[in-house]
């Protein structure tokens, strides 16, 4: 193995290679270490923002939720709470009210969604560590408070302490009814991150009852689930044994796309830069058919001293996977260094050319993550290799195939 290895080198480094092979040598090197660091850097940025919509996004929302069919809302809910509290992939189920409502100040209108939950409930701890201790307090205090969205705030130019009016649609006979109206002190601000901000609100769970005519106490009931991605399956086993008439729903269906994006771009991003590695590894074969052709003597006067077709097979099969072996070594690395380092990287071009990339307004981050998972170097690294070392095969072939005879005597 050793000869082979040694045979190997020494026709990679030979001086009768010509300029053009060493260069696309050069270039089939460059090619696979490139598609190498980019893959490996690329799908740690795609596992970043998973672990943020994990560990951010996620944390906040519900992961699913039961809302009554019937307008008087969730039937004995307390007991309902009580009974699928046994469920052990839950994490806490909480009862809620929903209203689409209008927030008035002045002149300024904005539209925004209230959820009502009861404050001293435990699933109330994913909201408490957006705010200060300060304002949960003032929030839990009073019934009378609500705590908006940072876009919401900002819209209407609120501050903690401000009065709001909120408007909510009555229904009854007359469909021009005046909606009602409701006066609550803004006891703080959420910042979640994205769209949310900016049309999101928290009141109190007998509040929001009271306002929206729910005689149960709850419109519906949120869940929270130790694995999110769990839900939709736990949510549809829970809603069809639920003794009552209800709607189902899970993130998937209201922030799913999300986490769609982020799959369809991984899988994207293998496809694309898998292609890229391939032609960077035909370059491989392109370079050892010039070596064969150029080292005909060589093959012949070894083989005329007893190497067998076997044994020139394996010798420009190493030539050919040390191109490969580099590539995949060195990009492998210049990705790990650059996952690991690609956050503060983009921050540092972001003051430099003082533009943000990701604006905290729109996505529900604004920074580039990224999470390097060793599992995604190892396929990159075996993709590479395993791509290098088939392109070897005809060249090598070829090469095992050359007639001593016929290259001394021509």
């Amino acid at each position: 193995m050793k000869l082979l290895w040694q045979l190997a080198w020494r026709f990679r480094r030979s001086k009768r290679q010509s300029g053009f092979t060493s260069f696309i040598s050069a270039s089939s090197t460059l090619g696979i270490g490139l598609g190498c660091a980019v893959m490996i850097l690329m799908l740690s940025v795609m596992n970043g923002f998973e672990r943020e919509l994990k560990d951010r996004l996620l944390a906040v929302l519900p992961h699913g939720d039961l809302m009554a069919v019937a307008p008087s809302g969730i039937e004995y809910w307390p007991e309902q709470v009580e009974r699928l509290q046994a469920i052990r992939e839950l994490d806490y189920v909480v009862p809620i009210t929903r209203m689409t409502a209008m927030l008035q100040k002045g002149r300024e209108m904005k539209a925004v969604e209230l959820t009502g939950l009861d404050p001293s409930l435990g699933g109330s701890h994913r909201y408490r560590q957006l705010l200060d201790e300060s304002q949960w307090q003032r929030f839990k205090g009073h019934p009378d408070r609500v705590l908006l969205g940072e876009g919401v705030m900002d819209e209407l130019k609120l501050n903690p302490g401000d009065k709001v009016q909120v408007l909510l649609p009555r229904l009854g006979e007359d469909k021009f009814s005046a909606p009602k109206s409701v006066w609550l002190t803004v006891a703080g601000s959420l910042h979640i991150g994205g769209e949310l901000d900016n049309h999101m609100g928290l009141v109190h769970l007998s509040l929001a009852a009271e306002t929206a005519g729910i005689d149960s106490g709850a419109q519906g009931l949120e869940f929270g689930f130790a694995d999110p991605y769990q839900a939709p399956r736990l949510m549809r086993r829970i809603g069809f044994d639920f003794p009552q008439h209800v709607y189902i729903s899970d993130w998937t269906r209201t922030h799913g796309h999300l986490y769609q994006d982020i799959q369809l771009v991984r899988m994207v991003v293998y496809l694309a830069l898998t292609l890229l590695i391939a032609v960077a590894c035909f370059n491989i074969v392109s370079t050892l058919v010039m070596a064969v052709n150029e080292k005909r003597g060589e093959i012949a006067m070894l083989k005329t001293m007893g190497a067998s077709h076997g044994m020139i097979i394996k010798v420009f099969m190493l030539q050919g996977l040390l191109n490969g072996l580099i590539g995949t070594l060195v990009g492998s690395a210049v990705g790990v260094l650059l996952a690991l380092n690609i956050s503060d990287l983009v921050l540092w071009l972001e003051n430099l050319i003082q533009v943000r990339l990701l604006s905290g307004d729109i996505y529900f981050i604004d920074f580039l993550p990224s999470q390097l998972k060793w599992d995604d170097v190892g396929i990159t690294m075996f993709i590479a290799l395993a791509l290098s070392t088939i392109a070897t095969l005809y060249p090598a072939i070829k090469a095992a195939r050359v007639a001593p005879a016929k290259v001394l005597t021509g």
